[in-house]
């Protein structure tokens, strides 16, 4: 009886039906979609992370570079001989640490032994500014002038010769900066190359310790055209290049990787690191693990992939708190009114039935009843709007999905260094400088989880279920006579 008279009533109030549902549709489907893109916003973000931070890693350790004493202003400093001959090529490397004060080795064992660690892993960033270019010496060359006679019985005249004025030389050269990172080559899965894979070529070896090999990134080797087999030169050491990596997301902030040994003597850091990566044993424990390593290991800075987040800044950043802030308080506000909208009508509508509830009630229907009978058909319509909503918030989300929106996320520097997200540092940076910004594209997707449809479902029946309260608590209140007034 029950099932036969919810549909044919629902079947007689199409339109009410259709507006209740289209309501509470266009609420929930505006919570799946902002749901969805700030699950896509969070995913960019952690690509950018992942991407710079490294793969795996839960914290950085650094300590921030001092600043310069003395008469040591920390600027690059070049020395070129100017030879006549300005066929003759000359280059100048100028290698400095960047990424912070270096660290003694065995503050990686100090940092690994500590509580809630797993593993801890070394590196070392450093930055290569090559000038290359050509010199051609002036020549010193005399003027003379012509002399007009004196007056009248003198000189006839004469020449006289100037000053020596330097003519002809100059210099024509070119300046280029790249970054290198000292890999521990036991531990790849952690540290800098832990956020990229190796496309062409192979990767390190544990026996290539202090072997004079080298892997560049995608970008860097195309850029100068190198390739597996080929050899790179640094401060004047050849290092045959064995494999070129691909990051995961976007650009490598490293253009060449080497053997820690090997950066750490191209760079004079003999058994010194940049930063330490960290791997903590329990993801939820990290802010107590970063306590801990600043509380027994003095004088370093630990960041965590928390801290570099709130250094990202760009379009990401901005529709990530729009999508957070504003787009949430909008679907919360959305999804009241069509709550709202939706007790109303169906209110509204058990006002207009005034003789029918009355019937039933002479009839013999008790108050649960009649309720019960109103609350099914706020169900009903709050599980036709949930489906209406679902399919309206899935193809919104598939529609960014595939637009795939492209965002920009700029990450600036930590004061400490900030491990390996700054690239390299710019002509004539001294090692007191901060690394430099990182500025990366990232496209936009907006994932729909099992999750997200629960919430819709619940929201649907919890939406029918608040208008069939209001609905049903108006009808219960009914009595007979009420439909016998009612009757003209």
């Amino acid at each position: 009886m029950f099932g036969i008279y919810l549909k044919r009533e629902l079947s007689r109030r199409k339109k009410a039906a259709l507006v209740i549902a289209m309501g509470l549709a266009l609420g929930i489907a505006l919570v799946i979609t902002v749901t969805s893109v700030s699950a896509g916003m969070q995913q960019a973000q952690d690509k950018v992370l992942k991407s710079l931070y490294g793969l795996g890693t839960d914290m950085t350790v650094t300590k921030a570079q001092a600043a310069p004493t003395g008469n040591a202003s920390g600027r690059p400093k070049f020395d070129f001989d100017a030879r006549s001959d300005s066929d003759d090529t000359q280059s100048s490397d100028r290698v400095m640490t960047q990424g912070g004060q270096a660290l003694k080795s065995s503050l990686v064992e100090k940092v690994a032994a500590q509580k809630g660690v797993a593993s801890a892993v070394g590196a070392l960033s450093l930055n290569i500014t090559k000038v290359d270019g050509s010199f051609t010496q002036g020549k010193a060359k005399s003027s003379t002038t012509q002399q007009q006679g004196g007056g009248q019985g003198g000189p006839g005249g004469g020449t006289s010769t100037g000053q020596p004025q330097v003519q002809g030389g100059g210099a024509s050269f070119d300046v280029n900066s790249y970054s290198v990172a000292g890999v521990d080559v036991a531990h790849q899965d952690l540290g800098p190359l832990a956020t990229s894979k190796i496309t062409t070529g192979k990767t390190f070896t544990a026996a290539q310790t202090n072997a004079k090999v080298a892997v560049l990134s995608k970008s860097y080797a195309k850029e100068n055209k190198y390739t597996v087999g080929k050899t790179i030169k640094i401060s004047g050491t050849k290092y045959t290049v064995i494999g070129i990596t691909t990051p995961d997301s976007s650009e490598s902030p490293t253009d060449v990787y080497l053997p820690l040994k090997q950066a750490q003597t191209l760079g004079d850091s003999k058994n010194k690191v940049t930063t330490i990566y960290v791997k903590a044993t329990d993801s939820k424990q990290i802010d107590t693990v970063k306590t801990t390593i600043q509380k027994n290991i003095d004088g370093t800075t630990v960041t965590t992939s928390a801290d570099l987040a709130d250094t990202v800044s760009g379009s990401l950043s901005t529709a990530s708190n729009l999508a957070t802030s504003v787009g949430k308080w909008l679907s919360i506000a959305v999804l009241v009114a069509a709550f709202l909208v939706a007790a109303l009508l169906t209110s509204s509508a058990v006002s207009r039935r005034v003789r029918e509830f009355g019937t039933l009630k002479a009839l013999g229907w008790p108050s649960g009843k009649v309720t019960r009978q109103v609350v099914g058909e706020s169900i009903v319509n709050g599980l036709l709007g949930g489906a209406l909503g679902i399919a309206i918030g899935l193809a919104a989300a598939y529609t960014v999905t595939a637009i795939s929106p492209t965002l920009t996320a700029q990450l600036g520097s930590s004061g400490g260094g900030g491990g390996m997200g700054g690239g390299p540092g710019g002509q004539g940076g001294g090692p007191g400088r901060q690394a430099a910004s990182t500025t990366m594209d990232i496209a936009l997707s907006a994932p729909v989880s099992l999750t997200t449809i629960a919430l819709a479902a619940g929201l649907a029946i919890a939406g029918g279920l608040i208008a069939g309260a209001m609905g049903g608590w108006r009808a219960s209140r009914m009595r007979p006579a009420d439909a016998l007034r009612s009757v003209q």
